[in-house]
């Protein structure tokens, strides 16, 4: 009789395993249109009872386990917004709770997630519809990303896009060419200066000017061919700059740049002769003039009779406000701005685990780290093992439909196979019970 009862017993298990089998597939199934999400699979282990060989066999039965297949990914598909994002590749986008956040949790408990449709909230912060934030570390006022902790969330930070609606972009360097009049340096000329304004943008985005006067230097006899450069700050009369530029009289440079010199405790940093450039303090702001490098064509002349202005070159631009964010394969949070200038405020690390498949399943398609699915590391976008940060892209559920349904046909057969062995056991049980009659 144990025999019979142990057949009981594994229809029973039978029936539970194609339960849960059919489950997933629900699952999967009501998946379908659901962005990031990843197909539950059942897998059936056979359980086997201990006994003698020459003995009644004992039915064990079947037990069920599900694994999600967080390893597997959807197609990718194109989207409007450029903080859709979806990772193209291994690794995971680092998320967390709009709630923490909010109660300033000094510890922010740390989610993961293949893709994300991200978008300001009202303070700024990448949000999904689901409340998660994006996460990322911080660049610097100059674009750069700091060195970070590689294993520990301590440095990611919410990713903000208000504090950064306006920019400056101070001018760094501006490039200076004319042509100075080479009868202005013989004997007998009336040392006349000529004076060059030079426009350039401060840290506050206002617009300010330098002034660059060339005074020849009028010898008793003969040509010196040499002038004296002076910058000078018209806001408050300094001198910032003073150098002497002597120009070469002899082919193939006649007219050209021989050298540049300062005299003792004159203002400026050196000439570099290899770039042609000299920087300048202004109000605590660097600026590099470029009047060209020595025997350079493309430098500041001396030649002729005339003072030409040829052309003035300035980089930086005033304030400017923001237009747009993207993010590049690489993480990189970039912001655009309406004159141009495209600075980067954030880096998105992306998350990987040894164990994909061990992450803990929560809602939303998110994930958390578990002991099953080993320690996490943080990774740049496109390096060591991880795939590349897509913007303008979604990653579609990896569910098969058509797979499914056939599962779920396979399934039923198995259910009702499952059935009928506990409609026979009670046949046979009563068939027994009929004996005693």
């Amino acid at each position: 009789m144990s025999t019979l009862y142990s057949s009981f017993n594994a229809g029973i298990s039978g029936l539970n395993a194609n339960a849960t089998r059919l489950s997933a597939i629900s699952d999967n199934i009501a998946n379908t249109g659901t962005i990031g999400y990843k197909r539950v699979v059942a897998s059936f282990n056979s359980m086997v009872m201990s006994g003698s060989h020459y003995g009644p066999y004992i039915a064990g039965g079947v037990r069920s386990s599900t694994v999600r297949l967080v390893d597997e990914r959807g197609a990718l598909t194109s989207s409007s917004n450029p903080t859709d994002l979806a990772v193209s590749g291994r690794g995971f986008l680092p998320v967390t709770s709009s709630t923490a956040v909010a109660n300033g949790d000094a510890n922010l408990p740390l989610m993961l997630m293949t893709t994300g449709s991200f978008r300001p909230d009202a303070n700024g912060m990448l949000k999904n519809p689901a409340g998660l934030v994006l996460l990322g570390w911080p660049a610097g006022t100059d674009g750069s990303i700091g060195t970070y902790a590689r294993d520990t969330v301590g440095g990611l930070e919410p990713i903000r896009i208000n504090s950064n609606q306006f920019a400056s972009d101070p001018t760094t360097s501006i490039s200076v060419r004319v042509n100075l009049p080479a009868t202005a340096t013989r004997a007998g000329a009336d040392g006349t200066p000529h004076d060059v304004a030079m426009e350039y943008y401060s840290p506050l985005g206002t617009t300010e000017s330098l002034n660059m006067r060339f005074t020849p230097t009028v010898p008793g006899t003969g040509a010196s061919n040499e002038w004296l450069a002076t910058i000078t700050n018209p806001t408050t009369g300094d001198v910032v700059g003073e150098y002497r530029i002597t120009f070469d009289t002899a082919a193939p440079n006649g007219g050209r740049i021989l050298s540049v010199t300062q005299d003792v405790g004159a203002p400026g940093a050196a000439f570099d002769p290899a770039t042609g450039e000299f920087s300048v303090n202004v109000d605590g702001q660097d600026i590099a003039l470029n009047i060209g490098a020595p025997g350079s064509d493309d430098s500041i002349t001396q030649m002729a009779e005339s003072f030409i202005p040829v052309s003035i070159d300035r980089n930086g631009s005033p304030v400017q406000s923001l237009v747009g964010v993207q993010v590049d394969p690489n993480g990189y949070v970039k912001a655009y701005y309406d004159s141009g200038l495209i600075r980067t405020i954030a880096q998105v690390p992306l998350v990987d685990v040894a164990n994909p498949n061990g992450l803990t399943a929560l809602d939303n398609q998110t994930y958390r780290v578990s002991p099953d699915s080993g320690s996490m590391f943080l990774w740049d976008a496109g390096d060591g093992p991880t795939g590349e940060v897509m913007g303008f892209a979604r990653e579609e559920s990896s569910t098969d439909v058509a797979a499914e349904l056939t599962n779920m046909i396979q399934t039923q057969r198995a259910y009702s196979s499952n059935a009928k062995v506990i409609q026979t056991v009670d046949e046979m049980l009563q068939e027994t019970t009929n004996i005693k009659r």
